[in-house]
């Protein structure tokens, strides 16, 4: 599904780290029937891990704007931004429901997952988020650590195990690489600027 909606090649590979649950894939291989949120893989994760700069947020919002398009509902949020909704939520009793509200959506984008360490209880509060859509609903987050650095994010142990295995449970795992395009573009501005 996802890559006849997002225009990717299909005989085209998609290089992958290859985790203890994930696999290399190729676009023509993620895919189930072509209804948003419906097939057989619509609750697994896509997991996109690489430096600053690589394209992860930039795939995320054009897999969102293809899923949107296609009549899926699709929620885009930054980690730390989900955490901080999901604090006031519960500060005014109104976490279930917020709970709910991102359990309904076919696809929710995390992006910048890693970016800001989270406390014990903003790392359980977004758990419950994971375990609300797990298997159900697809979830796609962006990282800028590999998973072995993510007990520096969520600093309770048992915690970051928990979430890393809900989130890599048949999982498309991309690595998006360390060369960052932003740097790549601005660096041959100048030369060209220069020449």
């Amino acid at each position: 599904m996802w890559d006849s909606l997002c225009g990717w090649p299909r005989a085209g590979s998609i290089p992958a780290e290859a985790g203890s649950r994930g696999r290399a894939r190729t676009t023509s291989t993620w895919s189930g029937d072509h209804s948003p949120g419906r097939g057989e893989q619509a609750g697994n994760p896509l997991c996109l891990i690489g430096d600053s700069g690589t394209g992860k947020s930039h795939l995320l919002i054009g897999l969102g704007t293809a899923i949107a398009e296609a009549g899926g509902r699709v929620r885009y949020t930054t980690a730390a931004n989900l955490v901080n909704e999901l604090a006031e939520a519960a500060s005014d009793k109104q976490l279930g429901r917020t709970i709910k509200k991102y359990g309904r959506v076919d696809l929710l984008c995390l992006d910048e997952l890693g970016y800001v360490k989270l406390d014990r209880h903003g790392a359980e509060l977004l758990f419950q988020i994971f375990t609300e859509r797990e298997e159900r609903h697809a979830i796609a987050i962006a990282s800028n650590r590999p998973f072995t650095e993510w007990d520096q994010t969520f600093t309770d142990k048992r915690l970051c195990q928990a979430i890393v295995d809900r989130l890599t449970f048949e999982a498309h795992i991309i690595e998006t690489g360390t060369q960052s395009f932003r740097l790549a573009s601005t660096t041959a501005k100048r030369k060209a600027a220069a020449a």
